[in-house]
């Protein structure tokens, strides 16, 4: 039983032992194996694209937990590990383009793969499938997660569990290399961030013989056992023993981003004929879902057949109920004898009908077009006379007012009174 919450997501250790690769016939080697090359590929291209290292750390949480759901032989470890990249991007609010993401990873393949670098051309067949298989993996990402994808890295409890432990910086440092290496375990889905921290610090203060509060246990102040603290201790020690991460192949289409998570059964008219044709050919009869490629070929040969057979009934069945009829619309007996086609004058007149609605409504509209551009230039001719007439009234006030001054004696230009 998975426990999911806003910020947990962990699973026992028996539950991590019998994961959906394992009911695929994945051994535990492989699975670690593809485990430590996905997170490879997710921290190599968060320093390829200049990301922060809490993406990366994010993505290799996201990355280990969809897993923990699905199988590797269901879905590519490539494919998901660059949806993991562009999916923490934009948690982290650290945002990249998709063709980005896309030409980093088609890079990283063809240097792995050595063969010639070259970049993808954003117009091409090959691109836009990328880029759609990248969406629909993102999308199968948040479905398994819940839409919960809130993730709580250990490495702030390392800062402050060493601050308060007066530890030196040379320690810090390494608590810190050890956390980021944690990543590519399956700590991060095992045990809380506290719980890492703690077996962070512990294996840190061994390497560098540094002694820590035993009485009272310093671990206990921060809600940890000493159990996990060891378990933590010997999953780091036994990463630096595996080898580097290397690509196995083991899902059933390398081609794609995502592969179907269930098998695909045929509709039972199909899966009968399926049985024939296979006894026919000396194929032992099985379960159809579990079929060979030759075994779905001849399935869409058997649906295209019976599609074929039912188009060519239901054209018949509508040549013998529908009559024809001349260019006249009068009704005409079959060469063959057949039955009367039925005419088609009731239609023509409906269709005359609308045509005549349609012109009458083009008609009206123009009509209300022409009077509201009349009353608009009615409008505006009555607001020039306004104008004219106010440019009247000011041009009149103002002679009026400079007889007026004149009478009186007062002079504009000198702003004095005339004498007498």
């Amino acid at each position: 039983m998975i426990y999911t919450a806003i910020d947990t997501f962990y699973l026992p250790e028996e539950q991590i032992r019998n994961s959906p690769s394992r009911k695929d016939g994945i051994v535990e080697d492989v699975e670690t194996a593809l485990r430590l090359y996905g997170c490879e590929l997710i921290q190599e291209s968060g320093i390829l694209l200049k990301l922060p290292q809490a993406v990366m750390a994010t993505g290799q949480v996201l990355f280990h937990r969809f897993y923990c759901k699905k199988s590797f032989a269901r879905f590519n470890v490539k494919r998901v590990a660059a949806s993991c990249v562009w999916l923490a991007a934009k948690l982290e609010e650290s945002p990249r383009k998709i063709q980005h993401v896309l030409n980093v990873f088609h890079r990283m393949e063809c240097r792995r793969e050595n063969k010639s670098l070259e970049l993808l051309d954003p117009f091409s067949k090959e691109y836009e499938e990328l880029k759609i298989d990248l969406i629909r993996t993102e999308r199968h990402l948040l479905k398994e997660m819940g839409f919960i994808c809130h993730v709580e890295h250990p490495h702030k409890f390392i800062i402050n569990y060493l601050t308060q432990l007066e530890a030196p910086p040379e320690l810090m440092q390494d608590a810190w290399n050890l956390a980021n290496d944690s990543l590519r375990t399956t700590l991060c889905v095992r045990f809380k961030s506290e719980v890492v921290a703690c077996g962070v610090v512990h294996l840190a203060s061994r390497r560098f013989n540094v002694p820590l509060p035993e009485s009272p246990p310093w671990w206990r102040v921060f809600n940890a056992e000493k159990s996990e603290i060891d378990e933590v201790s010997r999953v780091l020690a036994n990463l630096y023993r595996q080898p580097k991460g290397c690509y196995i192949e083991v899902s059933k289409d390398s081609k794609s981003f995502v592969l179907t998570s269930r098998a695909w059964d045929p509709p039972p008219e199909c899966q009968e004929e399926l049985l024939k044709v296979n006894s026919a050919n000396g194929i032992p009869q099985g379960r159809t879902g579990n079929s060979s490629s030759g075994s779905r070929e001849s399935i869409v040969k058997i649906a295209l057949d019976k599609l074929k057979t039912s188009t060519s009934k239901e054209s018949t069945w509508l040549s013998d109920e529908v009559p024809a009829t001349t260019s006249n619309g009068e009704l005409w007996e079959d060469s063959s004898g057949g039955k009367m086609k039925q005419c088609r004058d009731r239609e023509d007149g409906i269709g005359n009908k609308n045509r005549e609605k349609d012109r009458g409504r083009s008609k009206s509209r123009k009509r209300d077009r022409d009077q509201e551009w009349e009353c608009n230039r009615t409008r505006d001719q009555d607001r020039g006379r306004e104008t004219d007439r106010t440019w009247e009234k000011i041009k009149e006030r103002y002679y009026r007012n400079k007889e007026r001054s004149k009478d009186s004696g007062y002079s504009e230009t000198g702003r004095k009174y005339s004498s007498v």
